[in-house]
């Protein structure tokens, strides 16, 4: 394969690198395992920076195409069965692959000062703001999910974003920040008078409670996330395999 780009063309040069990767990831040889070739010299031969070449190769480790090792080099990630534990997605990512038409009831967005948990997780100090995101969300014609997300000051975030955006698409456009981890923990509880209210149910119905704590690359922490959802109307799939 030739591996140029065209310098004179208005598309980025970092957009031209990633077509040029999936063309590239798509031959056999890589598909069977064969290591990508060394980033210094593929930045060479394409004569970009490593850093406009490294934008196109974290875009297809995000996607879930490519897995990089220190000392050990990139290539393609091998096929394997999926489980919605570790593929995990932004909830409009998750409902647009269902085909479920979703609907934002309500999105709020304030500066917070953190509660000791938070700057635990964030390594901060509780006396520094953070930004937090409060979304009610659900299908057209009821809610069923009242989302709390904070984030750490690092990720940059104004406030004046997009929220309706798929979360981690637009940290990635717009802020160059990479969600790669996530870990989860899952119980069952009742609702209180808020979470009744947000999701329009009775006082001490049942509720899906999962706090998402979300890392980037550097397994930095970005995202400190709690959802409640309503019990019927969620279920949460994981599939392993031996």
């Amino acid at each position: 394969m030739k591996y140029t780009i065209d310098h004179k063309s208005p598309i980025p040069l970092h957009v031209q690198a990633e077509a040029l990767l999936r063309t590239l990831i798509a031959e056999e040889e890589y598909q069977e395992g064969k290591l990508l070739p060394n980033e210094v010299d593929l930045a060479k031969k394409l004569a970009i920076s490593r850093t406009t070449l490294r934008q196109a190769i974290n875009k297809l480790v995000f996607e879930g195409l490519l897995v990089r090792k220190k000392r050990f080099g990139t290539k393609v990630a091998q096929a394997a069965v999926s489980s919605k534990s570790n593929n995990w997605l932004s909830f409009s990512q998750e409902m647009a692959l269902r085909g479920i038409p979703i609907k934002n009831f309500e999105l709020h967005v304030t500066w917070v000062f953190p509660d000791e948990a938070l700057a635990k997780f964030f390594e901060i100090k509780t006396d520094r703001k953070i930004l937090k995101m409060e979304r009610v969300r659900g299908r057209t014609d009821e809610p069923f999910v009242y989302f709390a997300s904070y984030f750490h000051p690092r990720v940059g975030l104004t406030g004046d974003e997009d929220f309706k955006r798929p979360l981690y698409e637009m940290l990635e456009q717009d802020h160059s920040v990479i969600a790669t981890l996530s870990k989860e923990e899952i119980s069952a509880k009742s609702a209180n008078t808020f979470i009744a209210e947000k999701l329009r149910v009775a006082v001490g119905s049942p509720v899906l409670f999962r706090k998402r704590f979300v890392f980037d690359q550097g397994e930095r922490p970005i995202e400190y996330n709690l959802g409640y959802y309503k019990a019927d109307s969620f279920v949460y799939t994981i599939e392993s395999t031996r």
